[in-house]
């Protein structure tokens, strides 16, 4: 997998990004087909709490992901993002399996009340 990383107005330090290409990289045990991702870290307001943003765009074959957080680090909305995005291909993955199985949709059967 291919991961691309944007700081934006700040240098990111090389333990941050080894820290995002290990984060990044375990979603594709969840899915085979993920071939590239693209991470964009930006200082959102540098004087608050809760300004450093985070967002990360999966691409896999002919779909994609996205998950956005905003955290005090870069650690913890890196963390919550890989979180939203392992929900959502674990999710499109069990779709494709039931699919390719022919599992049908379960049908309830109506159920009349006697009065």
């Amino acid at each position: 997998m291919e991961i691309a990383i944007h700081s934006l107005h700040f240098e990111a330090s090389s333990k941050l990004e080894s820290f995002i290409r290990k984060k990044i990289s375990r979603l594709s045990k969840f899915f085979d087909d993920v071939t590239a991702a693209d991470v964009t870290l930006k200082v959102v307001k540098p004087e608050s709490n809760q300004n450093k943003d985070a967002s990360v765009k999966l691409s896999a074959r002919g779909r994609e992901f996205f998950a956005q957080e905003i955290a005090d680090t870069f650690e913890e909305a890196i963390d919550k993002c890989a979180a939203k995005l392992e929900r959502q291909v674990v999710k499109v993955k069990g779709k494709l399996l039931d699919k390719k199985a022919g599992v049908p949709e379960i049908e309830i059967p109506e159920i009349e009340l006697a009065e």
